[in-house]
């Protein structure tokens, strides 16, 4: 009897297996921040080898593409670390009022576009875990428009959720690209 193999391995070999630091049993800030660094890799992973295709679109009429995924998720770092939790003045980056999709429909072939838009999204994430480090506790919040006063702790498990829906598109935006799958 054969033993069929799955149809999506693991993507990258070693890269896959190193993006999961978080011990099972850690704290809850360990395990929070493990399991949203290990979401930011595999952001990272899924984009890695390419150069323009970056912003090749899924499919008509979306403007979705894995360009325009990082472009939002800095965005969305800089929303909630910056912003919110921070209190900082810092509007968006790649969208605003009068183009809010500007995160996605900005996402042109264009080298710089896309060194830019990585540059961002590593700045935020870098401050995001800098806030997450010093904070106190995970009871820290801040004011939002929408939803009053959030403390860290939703924050990151909003953020652990943002980033798991979106790698889900950047499974299949690869995918289509260039045919590479896996977890």
């Amino acid at each position: 009897m054969s033993v069929r193999s799955r149809r999506g391995q693991l993507f990258g070999g070693d890269a896959t297996e190193s993006r999961i630091t978080a011990h099972v049993n850690a704290g809850e800030r360990d395990m929070l921040t493990g399991m949203l660094a290990a979401q930011r890799a595999t952001l990272e992973l899924k984009c890695s080898g390419l150069g323009v295709e970056l912003a090749e679109r899924s499919v008509e009429p979306s403007t979705l593409s894995l360009l325009g995924l990082v472009r939002h998720l800095a965005d969305v770092e800089r929303r909630w670390f910056r912003r919110v939790l921070a209190a900082q003045d810092a509007p968006a980056l790649f969208s605003s009022a009068d183009d809010p999709d500007g995160d996605f429909d900005g996402a042109v072939s264009d080298p710089a576009v896309a060194e830019r838009a990585w540059e961002a999204w590593r700045a935020e994430v870098a401050f995001a875990e800098r806030f997450t480090e010093s904070a106190p506790d995970l009871e820290v919040s801040g004011k939002d428009g929408w939803l009053g006063e959030v403390p860290l702790r939703w924050v990151l498990v909003h953020m652990i959720e943002e980033y798991a829906r979106h790698n889900g598109h950047a499974d299949l935006l690869r995918e289509r690209i260039d045919g590479a799958i896996g977890v």
